[in-house]
C-alpha cells in the first residue's frame, strides 16, 4: 500500500441480527454484477433421493468473491499442512444442481 495512505484500523462488530449456521451445501450463481451464494443443508432420504434445504443466501461483489477465494485457499493450505489433505468425494451429482439467473 502507498506510504501516504496508511491502512485503516478495522473494528469488527456483530449486528443485532448476527447468527451463525452450519452448511454442507453451497450453490453459486453468477451475474455480471454479483455472485450469489446459497448455503444450506443436504438431507439424503435414500440412495437416489436428496433434498437441499437452503437456509441463507448472500450476495457478494466480484471483488469480494475473489478475496474470499484467496483467503479460503490460504486457510485450506494451512489446514492441510497441519491436519493432512482434505479428500473430496467423487463429483457425481445424484440430484440436479440448481442453475439459472440471479434474481
Amino acid at each position: 500500500m502507498h506510504p501516504s495512505h496508511p491502512q485503516p484500523r478495522i473494528q469488527i462488530q456483530k449486528s443485532p441480527d448476527y447468527r451463525e449456521n452450519y452448511a454442507n451445501s453451497v450453490q453459486v450463481r453468477v451475474s455480471v454484477w454479483d455472485f450469489f451464494l446459497a448455503f444450506g443443508l443436504i438431507h439424503q432420504e435414500s440412495p437416489d433421493q436428496a433434498t437441499i434445504e437452503n437456509t441463507q443466501g448472500i450476495y457478494i461483489s466480484p471483488q469480494q468473491a475473489k478475496a474470499l477465494l484467496n483467503i479460503l485457499s490460504q486457510n485450506i493450505s494451512q489446514y492441510e499442512q497441519t491436519f493432512g489433505e482434505i479428500a473430496l468425494e467423487p463429483q457425481t451429482h445424484p440430484f440436479p444442481v440448481p442453475q439459472g439467473p440471479v434474481h
